[in-house]
């Protein structure tokens, strides 16, 4: 009795361990040993990338273990291929699968968000398939039209390709809207909000609704400390400016 209790006891602290972790194994073919991965995330400016760890390929193989803060999206970039995978680097275990000829291709999974960032990605491709169809359907249309300069059937297809944008990006907006509804601890929820929030015609009090059941965790996350101070910011837009300077006494 004591044994088994001692096992459960080991396995659960195993389990606890890894939620304080994070483990990235890859696999990867098309590169040689020795290769170069750096792990990349976004500079102090927020306009470019910085490494934070760098591994090499052995065996098309690669492991990153550290810790995480937070959740935040994340690079890998290989040495000598174009391109670079991004993914959510979260305490867990993520795998990923790359193949050096279709990096764009690579496949993340094993953390919550990661999964959710997939499956999230996968839906609006459905969303946004018919403006791909659309223009692979009628690009051969379209450089005739311009090359014989038939303004009617450039006209045409242009009035059609806004109706379908405007199509999609309305659904695209619902779909966003719906998920962050429905996700209170995804990542791409706060990312989501985050977004609306820099948009003038965005409905401010639905953003706010939402926020507010985001789940603590969520809320801790720097997009979801920008979502509260931006939400401040917007209720009290004076807050924080700066007073004007004291107008120079006349002299006498």
């Amino acid at each position: 009795m004591k044994k088994i209790f001692f096992l459960l006891s080991a396995s659960l602290l195993l389990i606890s361990c890894n939620k304080d972790k994070y483990t990235v194994s890859g696999t990867i073919s098309g590169i040689e040993n020795g290769k170069t991965i750096i792990l990349e995330t976004q500079d102090e400016s927020g306009m470019g990338l910085k490494s934070i760890d760098t591994v090499k390929v052995e065996n098309g193989k690669f492991v990153f273990e550290g810790k995480a803060l937070e959740p935040a999206f994340h690079t890998l970039q290989i040495e000598g291929v174009q391109g670079k995978v991004p993914f959510i680097l979260e305490n867990g275990d993520i795998v990923i699968t790359i193949n050096k000829d279709s990096i764009q291709n690579a496949k993340v999974s094993g953390s919550y968000n990661n999964d959710e960032y997939v499956k999230f990605n996968e839906e609006i491709k459905v969303i946004q398939k018919k403006l791909m169809d659309f223009q692979s359907q009628n690009m051969e249309k379209m450089n005739a039209a311009q090359q014989s300069k038939d303004t009617v059937v450039i006209n045409g297809l242009m009035q059609e390709f806004s109706k379908l944008q405007e199509e999609v990006g309305n659904a695209s907006k619902t779909k966003y809207v719906g998920y962050a509804e429905s996700h209170p601890k995804s990542l791409i929820s706060a990312l989501i909000i985050q977004g609306m929030l820099n948009d003038p015609s965005a409905d401010i009090k639905k953003a706010e609704g939402i926020y507010n059941g985001f789940e603590e965790s969520l809320k801790n996350t720097k997009p979801g400390k920008a979502i509260k101070t931006k939400l401040a910011e917007i209720k009290n837009p004076g807050v924080g400016a700066a007073l004007p300077a004291p107008a120079a006494a006349e002299g006498k």
